[in-house]
């Protein structure tokens, strides 16, 4: 991947370029950094990173803060189910909205659909905020929220993913999609970082009013993107059956991409750790709320490093099928670890491996998904992924909690991660196309 002078030359592959080449800031830069953040050029693309860095850092503040307030509510004895069940409430949205936001991401403005669901979202989080306050927040009332929210993050999610190759040339695309990561992965440190001073500090209730407002950082950049791409309308499904089944056969009758799957589905599905920290930080290594958001922020922590280093090194991976591979195994051998701990500094240096694990296995999923995919299924492609990639973890914590409740925490948590190294060893094995795949010459 080369990095591109101030105007890189477009692809004839429609899709991939971008007319906002002509807003491009010629920012005088060093060669190495000026590849390392290429993609960052892209004054769109640039728009929609910085937004999405506050707007989720609010979100990661508020799924912390979620798990601690459903266990300071949960009736005695039964915190690990409590714990589960807010996988559970946001699996069903998922489910529901997961397939069909894909068909629409690809039928409507991909722009649009992202602002409607950032509106709902910051709605969601104001709605939780003022019933928090008002000293009404029951179990049940932040399900239904947390639901809500999930149902319209399953509609941002392919709109937002479909949209990225229309904000940069595909030479850029692996350096934009290392960005995203980083960028969220960040937001994954920060977040619930604050989330614990402010548990500590304030309550619950800041912590998702300062989460809606966040997402005015996202519309906002939603709103001053210019100069991008017309849709093609002409060439796009419509929303039907038929353009999901179009989708369905596509993805499952590929097999790079149906093993991609596998490993973001069944493999996470028994590596849910962070479901059921609120338990280890609270009766395990009895930390405070602090405590608890330096844990929960640990796996980002060790996946902004990785997040870092894969931004130079995504697009020179040759090997990508068998690192992607190892990545996920190295995952869930640190779920391992980290069950098998009893005090702070263990616990915490075995969910940053596992985030960064994590990290390079999502960048070249990613990087497969984005780049076997044609424009006009991308929508479709990212919704159907997304049962997997978010439905198979949101089904593993409503497992973890079960299994937790029955058995034990750290039981649930050490099973569920030799249980994920059994099944990437399986699909590995099943799936030749995936450890056969290089990079692109």
């Amino acid at each position: 991947m080369h990095c591109g002078c101030a105007r890189p030359r477009r692809h004839a592959a429609g899709p991939h370029a971008t007319s906002s080449d002509s807003s491009e800031s010629a920012l005088a830069v060093p060669s190495a950094a000026a590849s390392t953040f290429v993609a960052l050029r892209h004054r769109n693309f640039r728009l929609l990173w910085l937004g999405q860095l506050v707007s989720m850092s609010g979100t990661m503040m508020q799924g912390a803060a979620i798990l601690w307030h459903m266990s300071l509510l949960a009736p005695p004895g039964w915190k690990a189910l409590s714990l589960g069940l807010v996988g559970l409430a946001r699996l069903g949205p998922i489910l529901v909205f997961g397939l069909w936001s894909g068909v629409v991401a690809d039928a409507v403005d991909r722009r649009k659909l992202m602002l409607l669901a950032q509106v709902v979202m910051m709605l969601a989080a104001t709605i939780l905020a003022l019933v928090t306050a008002a000293g009404l927040a029951k179990a049940w009332v932040i399900l239904l929220i947390a639901g809500v929210g999930a149902a319209a993050g399953a509609a941002d999610g392919p709109a937002r993913q479909a949209l990225l190759p229309s904000l940069v040339p595909r030479e850029h695309l692996p350096n934009a999609i290392s960005l995203n990561s980083i960028v969220f992965q960040a937001a994954s440190v920060l977040g619930p970082a604050i989330a614990g001073v402010l548990l500590a500090t304030t309550g619950v209730a800041t912590v998702y009013a300062l989460n809606a407002l966040s997402f005015l950082a996202t519309i906002s950049a939603l709103l001053q993107m210019r100069d991008l791409p017309p849709t093609h309308r002409a060439g796009r499904g419509a929303i039907s059956l038929r353009s999901l089944g179009e989708g369905l056969r596509f993805v499952f009758g590929t097999p790079l991409l149906r093993a991609t799957l596998l490993l973001d589905g069944i493999a996470t599905f028994f590596c849910s750790a962070t479901a059921l920290l609120p338990l280890f930080a609270q009766d395990v290594i009895r930390v405070s709320a602090n405590g608890y958001g330096w844990l929960y922020a640990a796996p980002s922590i060790g996946a902004v490093i990785a997040s870092a280093l894969m931004i130079r090194l995504a697009g020179r991976i040759r090997r990508r099928g068998v690192v992607l591979v190892w990545a996920v195994a190295v995952y869930g051998l640190a779920t391992v670890l980290f069950g098998m701990s009893r005090t702070f500094w263990p616990m915490f240096l075995a969910l940053a491996i596992s985030g960064s694990a994590d990290t390079v296995s999502a960048v070249l999923r990613n990087i497969v998904r984005q780049f076997e995919t044609p424009d006009h299924l991308r929508g479709r492609m990212v919704g159907i992924s997304m049962l997997f990639f978010m439905g198979g973890p949101q089904l593993g914590e409503f497992e973890s909690g079960l299994v937790a409740q029955w058995l034990g925490a750290s039981v649930a948590v050490v099973v569920g991660g030799i249980a994920s190294l059994l099944t990437t060893g399986w699909i590995a094995w099943r799936s030749p196309a995936l450890r056969a795949y290089r990079r692109e010459n």
